[in-house]
């Protein structure tokens, strides 16, 4: 029979690599801490094993557990009973229980625990003379009471809790320790009677029944909303399963020598070595984490109680040399007496998981390899969070603790429904008393989150840096009113919809929209890049048009500029013009004079761009869109023509743009004339930039600079079109360098985003140095998807419903797009061997679709210049992923 129980000791003798997948993160920190002889309760886990096959036999009217696994249970309870020397249910020394969930990657909050099981009407007077403190007997039974009604009973938390500050408002107190036995008892009584109310049965007294619907409510809290959320937010799999970890029960509540912590081995915001957490005396771990009283820092158990800071610092060291990484670690004083509940790897902000990796490598616990391989590269893009302008005059309306960095404006909202509704047009704050959970949609669809109340390690502090959006938490001068939308500090008030901007770095929150400025970060940054170069075969370039963007490349360390859109340099006020008479220019002198105006422009920027790339490749595309973009859009124009003419001022020449722009319209300009067919019935355009690029290397190969610019034609789908573009650019250039009296080596290719090009494309090589796949088209034209249309109407929904695993504008589709890519590599190449293969769509910034860029044997990406950081880390992560998972398994 399958064997679903492991006592932590058992589960200490498995093969370490089982241990996640089998036990769960908690189970299996819980096992490594038993085996090294740490002050750990003992209890046993449920395997992930057990819970799928709870799931797949339970239905949402019968839930039933697996064959043989309450048997184990029961061996595993009978040992807990010998070990601890109490009895569960009964006896002098009643023994009580946690249950808690625990995957196989951490999903801070997302599923269920329960403390205290095993307390009755019974057993609490029993708890009350063992212990000898009758407040802190009842104290723990109103807890569980309201956590078992809640999580496994179905009774909304938000009851239990106004029934307590009924209490508390009766007695005039506002703490929860304030209330004395006397009041626990009333509230106990409230909590069973709201639950006979709420469920006809009263609260269960048999702890055996009380343990079989915590560990059923366990497993199946792994397909709640919130849990099913975070997983998609996460690229989690959904097929993993929770395990269940159940384990005697200490007691931080006990009395003045007792408390809760969370902490962090090292600083989660910013990296520093320094020990990091905080620590309420006289609770529970659900008080920390809830954020239902404010805690103090870790210095404060150094104060009252030192012998156990220091035993607590030693401990946590400990783990992490033995880990080998930053640790989140759980602990509970029970009487002065140190006891670890979990630990695991922290959750850490992009720029202190850059900094924590490097410090690591550089004190020896890991090697530089295995430090780039702890940092995902989307979080690189956190680094360089915006920041306050320097010298803003903003009105500061209060501050909280700084929970995650980063500087943001929104509106105010107090919902998750309406940050969800606002957020479709505007950008919003999430403002609670507390996040619970079940706020995980609304944290999602908001630029940054502030609650009143909660720690930096709070629900709030923990998800918001996993997400890599700025928080503030704790401003506790903060009175949130949810239901009638406003909050306010002192005399201030704000209204839901009016703008704040949070300042996560500083925990700063000021009134009013303030202007950011770009993060720099740390010189770990450049470090960690540096030695994720030494590994990467692909190289990475940016997608700059500016000047500024190609200098913002360098600087991001880019090898060059895979895609320069000339249509971009077209759209200034003082070009439009010129383009706009370019384009209905009636005879070859108006269509020449405007051209030359442009061709003077386009030299200034291709001279400042390729002198910004000194001895850097330069891809310059040639103009891609179709002609009516640059012109006004027909439906404003023939409403202007019309009221002109309705008013007796009709104005000639409105009425001849209006014609114009009516002849150029189409009806699927991404089908029409643009790209190389553009090129091809206008060839006086095509000739102008090719000067212009040309003139300007020339120039700056005069001055003693390097050059090296390439031009790419686009839209490519015949052979006969690129034979034709290449043989209309090479006149060009030979003109240029004839009248200059030198000659410029310039590589002429193709962007390759037509299908049929990928089907042809042994043919089109023979006319290419070098193939740029623009994934962005090649992927709307393969699977017949608008972009915009896609992404504003079904995209979502067919994410959600997991008709597909990823955004394919996000994430390469490696099966139907891959597919063509595939085809066309091995085609180009087999026709031209020395093919230069490159990516300059959206794609090449996005990590997975690297690693697959980098399996089909492409020399390069090419991204935005923000991207360009994380298209290095994913380069190199690409190369080290297949020599760690050999080696995990050999």
């Amino acid at each position: 029979m399958t064997q679903y129980a492991y006592s932590f000791e058992e589960a200490a003798q498995l093969e370490p690599a089982l241990h996640k997948e089998l036990l769960g993160g908690k189970g299996a920190g819980l096992a490594e801490m038993t085996r090294l002889g740490l002050p750990v309760p003992p209890g046993f886990t449920l395997t992930t094993g057990a819970c799928l096959d709870f799931l797949e036999r339970s239905t949402p009217e019968h839930s039933t557990l697996p064959d043989g696994l309450w048997e184990g249970v029961l061996s595993q309870l009978a040992a807990l009973e010998r070990v601890s020397g109490k009895s569960f249910g009964h006896g002098p020394n009643p023994l009580l229980l946690s249950v808690r969930s625990g995957a196989k990657f951490s999903m801070p909050g997302m599923m269920d625990t329960l403390l205290n099981l095993g307390l009755n009407d019974g057993t609490v007077g029993v708890l009350a003379q063992a212990s000898g403190d009758p407040r802190f007997a009842l104290d723990s039974y109103r807890r569980f009471i309201a956590l078992y009604g809640d999580i496994v009973l179905g009774v909304p938390r938000h009851h239990f809790d106004a029934l307590l500050e009924g209490v508390k408002r009766a007695r005039g107190v506002h703490g929860d320790l304030e209330l004395n036995e006397g009041d626990l008892e009333k509230v106990v009584s409230h909590y069973q009677a709201l639950v006979l109310e709420h469920t006809g049965q009263a609260f269960p007294q048999d702890p055996h029944r009380q343990l079989e619907g915590a560990i059923k409510a366990v497993f199946a809290s792994w397909n709640t909303r919130r849990a099913v959320t975070y997983r998609q937010l996460n690229h989690i799999p959904h097929h993993l399963g929770t395990a269940v970890t159940v384990q005697c029960m200490v007691f931080g509540n006990l009395g003045p020598d007792s408390g809760t912590g969370v902490g962090f081995t090292r600083d989660p915001n910013t990296g520093g070595a320094e020990l990091f957490g905080e620590f309420l005396f006289q609770a529970q771990g659900e008080d920390v984490v809830a954020g239902i009283r404010t805690p103090e820092t870790l210095e404060g158990l150094k104060e009252r109680l030192p012998v156990v800071h220091r035993q607590l610092v030693k401990t946590v060291r400990l783990l992490e040399r033995h880990y080998g990484d930053m640790q989140d670690f759980e602990f509970t004083v029970e009487n002065a007496q140190l006891f670890l509940l979990q630990t695991r790897s922290g959750k850490r902000t992009a720029g202190a998981a850059v900094k924590v990796a490097v410090d690591l490598a550089l004190e020896g616990l890991i090697t530089r390899a295995e430090a780039v391989m702890r940092v995902p590269p989307a979080a690189l893009e956190q680094v360089l969070h915006p920041r306050l302008k320097a010298g803003h005059s903003a009105k500061l309306l209060t501050r909280g603790l700084p929970a995650s960095p980063g500087a943001v404006s929104g509106a105010v909202v107090f919902s998750v429904e309406a940050a969800l509704e606002r957020s479709k047009y505007q950008n919003v704050l999430l403002v609670t008393a507390e996040t619970s959970p079940e706020d995980i949609a609304g944290m999602n669809a908001s630029v940054g989150i502030l609650t009143a109340r909660g720690g930096m390690t709070s629900h709030a502090a923990v998800v918001a840096r996993g997400m890599g959006k700025p928080a503030v938490v704790g401003a506790e001068s903060l009175t949130v009113n949810a239901r009638e939308g406003w909050l306010e500090v002192g005399r201030v008030r704000i209204l839901e919809g009016e703008i704040l901007t949070l300042e996560g770095a500083s925990g700063h929150i000021f009134v009013g929209e303030v202007p950011t400025e770009p993060s720099q970060a740390g010189p770990e940054l450049e470090t960690l890049l540096g030695w994720a170069d030494t590994h990467r075969r692909l190289k990475v370039r940016a997608n700059a048009d500016t000047v500024e963007d190609a200098l913002r490349a360098r600087a991001f360390g880019a090898d060059g500029i895979g895609l320069c859109r000339t249509e971009h340099m077209f759209f200034g006020d003082e070009r439009l013009p010129w383009v706009r008479e370019f384009i209905l220019a009636e005879t070859e002198t108006q269509e020449r004079d405007s051209l030359e105006k442009l061709l003077e422009m386009q030299k200034v920027d291709f001279y400042g761009i390729l002198k910004a790339m000194d001895g850097l490749p330069v891809t310059v595309r040639l103009l891609d869109p179709p002609l009516h973009e640059f012109l006004p859009a027909l439906e404003g124009l023939a409403v202007e023509c019309a009221l002109l003419d309705s008013s007796g001022q009709s104005d000639p020449k409105k009425l001849a743009l209006l014609a114009r722009v009516r002849q150029l319209h189409e009806h699927n300009p991404m089908m029409g004339l643009r790209g190389v067919r553009l090129l091809l019935t206008r060839p006086a355009l095509l000739e102008m930039q090719v000067r212009a690029l040309a003139e300007a290397a020339c120039q700056l190969k005069l001055e003693g600079l390097n050059p090296q610019p390439e031009i790419m034609i686009p839209l490519v789908g015949f052979e006969s079109e690129l034979k034709a573009a290449r043989a209309q650019v090479e006149a060009a250039l030979e003109k240029v360098f004839l009248e200059r009296g030198r000659a410029i080596q310039i590589p002429i290719g193709t962007m390759i985003e037509v299908p049929r090009a990928c089907l042809v494309a042994a043919d089109l090589a023979q006319y290419a140095d070098f193939f740029s796949f623009g994934t962005n088209d090649l992927t709307q034209m393969t699977l017949g998807f608008s972009r915009d249309d896609a992404q504003g109407k079904f995209l979502n929904p067919y994410l959600e419903a997991g008709l597909l695993e990823n955004d394919p504008f996000a994430t390469l589709d490696t099966v139907g797009v891959g597919s063509l890519l595939e085809r066309a590599v091995q085609g180009g190449l087999r026709s031209r061997p020395k093919l230069k293969l490159g990516v300059c769509g959206e794609h090449g910034g996005d990590p997975a679709s690297i690693a697959y860029f980098h399996r089909l044997g492409l020399e390069y990406v090419s991204c935005s210049p923000y991207r360009v950081p994380v298209a290095r880390l994913s380069a190199a992560r690409a190369v080290l992923e297949p020599r760690l998972r050999l080696t995990q398994s050999t």
